[in-house]
């Protein structure tokens, strides 16, 4: 790589992760202000908020990271003509393909990186994200009841205690169990507490009443006890087999599902939509970077207008991944559909390399032109009748 492609090169990765970092921050604040109640109602930490909320980063930068890296490539591109560096470049005999070259070798970096990410990081980070909100609700007792407070848990079990002690020890306790159809428990205690082992998280009750209710019956039955260990596992304080979602299962998951898998018997279908969308994932940074070379690779005066090639650029590259999108959620139904996004992708490629191999670029100037004047005469003609 000489001097102008590592020039070009640094230039381009620079501003994919300036672009990728700012774009990954603000989209990932919109999404993590939803969870603000983690602090606000739940009272968990700011550092709880922040763990828990920024699970979701590499997802955000799988399918950032394509967009990040046009958007980088066509900022070089708009220097480098702004400059005539292209039109100086091009009359010195450089080829197309050395200007290009650089740009290829950022989008194989970045598909190395979506690759990584949409196999392994993303899935693990989702599943620790699952788990730890797991975790949150499994502490319900320890961080989220208040004294003077009634909390409601999965909406069939409520808490109330009159006082937390320092030491941990919980005073004047009432516990309403509703999660069996067939029989409504409530706990009275004078006092309790918290005890965690490896069978689970146990609330002791000590000096209190147990009334149920059968389905049927008028009268409820009452038996006091000194001492009652009630069991939270059941509603997730304790161990439990994680049920992963499609979104949560690694890259070989979904390739070769264990014979025992039970959500794979249910979803065959989503699975096979979710590897076909993880396959594809990697090829999209090829496919923008080709694009916005097509578009504002060639060499052009400053009189020339590059506005036109940026909206054919910003319009190609929506559909291209739209169809993608379309074809992800049509192909859970119609799986033949899922081929459409690799058929998009790889004539995007080829027709990108087939006109810089010919030394031509898409005539975006006249095409768009076209089809803006198009647009005019119909909003005139609509606007005269």
């Amino acid at each position: 790589m000489g001097s102008i492609s590592r020039y070009i090169f640094r230039t381009t990765m620079g501003a994919f992760l300036i672009t990728l970092v700012t774009l990954t921050v603000v989209i990932w604040f919109t999404q993590a202000i939803r969870d603000f109640d983690l602090i606000t109602s739940e009272r968990q930490t700011l550092f709880v908020f922040i763990g828990i909320t920024g699970m979701i980063v590499p997802l955000l930068v799988m399918i950032i990271a394509p967009i990040a890296l046009m958007i980088a490539a066509a900022h070089v591109l708009n220097r480098l003509g702004a400059d005539s560096e292209i039109i100086v470049m091009n009359a010195a005999g450089v080829s197309p393909w050395r200007l290009l070259w650089p740009f290829l070798a950022a989008a194989v970096l970045v598909s190395l990186l979506v690759s990584a990410i949409a196999a392994y990081i993303s899935p693990r980070a989702l599943r620790e994200l699952s788990d730890w909100s797991e975790q949150v609700r499994a502490d319900i007792l320890t961080n989220i009841v208040q004294p003077g407070r009634f909390t409601s848990v999965s909406g069939n079990l409520t808490f109330h205690i009159a006082d937390r002690r320092p030491n941990g020890l919980l005073v004047g306790i009432l516990v309403d169990d509703r999660h069996d159809p067939n029989e409504k428990s409530t706990y009275l205690a004078e006092q309790g507490e918290i005890v965690k082992n490896d069978k689970g998280s146990f609330l002791v009750l000590e000096h209190g009443s147990i009334q149920r209710l059968e389905a049927g019956h008028v009268d409820p039955r009452i038996v006091t006890f000194d001492r009652y260990a009630f069991d939270l596992s059941k509603f997730g304080a304790g161990p439990q087999n994680a049920n992963y979602t499609v979104r949560e299962k690694y890259i070989w998951d979904l390739m070769w599902p264990r014979p025992g898998d039970a959500l794979y018997a249910a979803q065959p279908d989503q699975y096979r939509s979710e590897l076909y969308d993880r396959l594809a994932t990697p090829l999209y940074p090829l496919a923008f970077v080709i694009l916005t070379y097509m578009f504002l690779g060639p060499p052009q005066t400053t009189r020339q207008s590059r506005t036109l090639a940026m909206l054919g650029l910003i319009v190609s590259a929506t559909a291209l991944r739209l169809i993608g999108f379309a074809s992800v959620i049509i192909g859970v139904r119609v799986p033949s559909i899922l081929a459409v996004q690799f058929i998009a992708l790889a004539a995007t490629i080829t027709f990108g390399l087939l006109q810089i191999s010919r030394g031509r670029t898409v005539e975006h100037t006249t095409f768009m032109t076209r089809i803006v004047s198009i647009i005019g005469e119909k909003v005139a003609q609509a606007t005269a009748n």
